[in-house]
C-alpha cells in the first residue's frame, strides 16, 4: 500500500486526480512544494495596524504577553506567531490594533493604492477583514461594503466596530447591480471574488472533497459576470483590485485577459511580485513558497480618456 501511494503523486498528497493534474500543469515547477504545504497546518498570522503602532512595537507587547512571533519577511504589517492562540490572548485585539489575517491578504489594501477621501467598493465583503485594512490604509475614505449574504454582513458589521470604523453595508449582488450604491462611481474597487478556494485547502481540507472540476467554468462564470457588472461602477481614472484565494489560472490570469479582451477602455497594472510570481497580468502568491496562503490579484485601470 505504501508503494501505491508513493507512486500516485495525486494520493500521497490527499488531492483528488484533477486537481493535482491542474496544479501540476499550471505550477510544474512548484507542484511539490505547494501540494506538501496544502497538507500542513496553517500558521496564525497576524496584521498590525500600522497607522497606530510599529510592527516591532506590536511584538515586543507579544512578547510581554508571553508569545513569540516573528516579523513575515515581505510584507510589513504582518507577525507570524510561533503557536496560535485565542484572540483574547492577543493585546489590543478588541480594539482594532490587530487582526488575524494571512499575509497573503494583507495585500490587498496597499495594491490599491488609497489616497484620503476617496469612494470605495469592497464588493464582495465578508467576513470584513480586508474591509477593516482598507479602511485603517487612508484617511476620510468613504467605502460601501458589499455582500450577497446578509448574514454574512453581521460579521462584517464586527469587524468594523472591533476596529472604530464605519462602512456602509448592503446587502447586494455585485453581479446585478441595484440600488443606490449601483447609481454610484468610485476611485477604487476591491474585488475578492468567489472562487474555488484552492489556495486555502490547508485552512479548508473539505474544499477537496467538495470541490469538482466543473465548479471552476462555473465560478469563471460567475468572476466573469462580477468584472463586467464592476466595471461601468469605477470611474475614469480609478483602480480596480481583482483578488481570488485560487491556485488556478482558469480563475485568475485567464479572467483578466478575457476581462480585458471586452472591455479595451481598460488596462492592467504591473504590480510588485515580491512576494509571488508573474501570473498573466497579475500576480500569483503560492503556499510553501511565499509564506502566504494561495492569493491571486490583478490591478486594473479605468483609462482617463474612457467612457463609463
Amino acid at each position: 500500500l505504501t508503494e501505491v501511494v508513493d507512486r500516485d503523486p495525486a494520493v500521497r498528497h490527499a488531492l483528488p486526480d484533477w486537481l493535482f493534474e491542474a496544479l501540476k500543469a499550471a505550477w510544474p515547477d512548484a507542484t511539490e512544494s505547494i501540494c506538501a504545504a496544502l497538507q500542513h497546518r496553517p500558521p496564525m498570522t497576524l496584521r498590525v495596524d500600522l497607522g497606530r503602532i510599529s510592527r516591532r512595537d506590536y511584538a515586543r507587547r507579544l512578547g510581554e504577553a508571553g508569545l513569540a512571533a516573528r516579523p513575515h519577511a515581505e510584507i510589513a504589517s504582518a507577525l507570524v506567531l510561533d503557536a496560535g492562540v485565542g484572540v483574547d490572548r492577543l493585546p489590543g485585539f478588541e480594539d482594532g490594533l490587530v487582526s488575524v489575517q494571512d499575509a497573503g491578504a494583507q495585500l490587498a489594501a496597499p495594491l490599491l493604492d488609497l489616497k484620503p477621501g476617496q469612494t470605495v467598493l469592497d464588493a464582495c465583503a465578508a467576513p470584513g477583514g480586508k474591509t477593516l485594512h482598507l479602511l485603517q490604509a487612508a484617511d476620510r475614505l468613504r467605502v460601501t461594503a458589499l455582500d450577497i449574504d446578509a448574514a454574512r454582513l453581521k460579521r462584517v458589521a464586527e469587524n468594523l466596530i472591533r476596529g472604530g470604523c464605519h462602512a456602509e453595508l448592503v446587502a447586494a449582488d455585485a453581479a446585478h447591480p441595484v440600488g443606490s450604491w449601483a447609481g454610484l462611481t468610485y476611485d477604487r474597487i476591491l474585488l475578492d471574488a468567489p472562487c474555488s478556494a484552492t489556495g486555502v485547502l490547508r485552512r479548508h481540507p473539505d474544499i477537496r472533497l467538495l470541490r469538482r472540476p466543473e465548479d471552476i467554468h462555473q465560478l469563471g462564470t460567475r468572476q466573469d459576470a462580477l468584472l463586467d457588472a464592476l466595471w461601468p461602477r469605477l470611474r475614469p481614472g480609478g483602480r480596480l483590485l481583482y483578488a481570488t484565494c485560487s491556485l488556478l489560472p482558469a480563475e485568475n490570469a485567464e479572467r483578466v485577459d478575457a476581462f480585458l479582451d471586452r472591455h479595451p477602455d481598460m488596462q492592467a497594472l504591473e504590480l510588485p511580485a515580491i512576494p509571488g510570481r508573474r501570473s498573466g497580468k497579475g500576480v500569483q502568491l503560492l503556499p510553501g513558497i511565499d509564506d502566504t496562503d494561495g492569493f491571486f490579484y490583478a490591478a486594473l485601470i479605468k483609462r482617463d480618456d474612457a467612457d463609463s
